[in-house]
């Protein structure tokens, strides 16, 4: 029997909801790079990296080839570039709406501040 559609979004989202996942994609980004590039880049000791690759890898988030003894890695699907596009976008959005409610509280506060009976 095969899973809802909507359990394997969970799924997926459930893959990328680690942040040196997502920084290995955002790192990834910009080109293929072997572990040892990536592990200053995503700031994990080299065996964490590995087990995060190896989630990536069995969720077809990222692929590796082998040159030499060095593993590369690129991601499998450039349209994962737009989906943290599209949560950056989502993230700065809801940011921006907090920070305008911030601003009118701060407004109201000093208002109370000096007595303003309208606050």
């Amino acid at each position: 029997m095969t899973k809802p559609v909507y359990q394997a979004k969970a799924e997926f989202f459930k893959v990328l909801g680690h942040p040196a996942r997502i920084r290995v994609l955002e790192v990834l980004r910009d080109g293929e790079r072997s572990v040892s590039e990536l592990v200053p880049e995503v700031g994990i000791e080299s065996s964490h990296l590995s087990q995060q690759l190896g989630i990536m890898r069995r969720a077809n988030l990222v692929q590796a080839r082998k040159e030499g003894s060095t593993v590369i890695y690129s991601v499998t699907d450039d349209t994962l570039f737009e989906l943290l596009d599209v949560a950056r976008r989502i993230i700065t959005s809801s940011l921006t709406d907090s920070q305008g409610l911030l601003d009118e509280l701060r407004a109201e506060a000093t208002k109370a501040s000096r007595g303003d009976p309208r606050s």
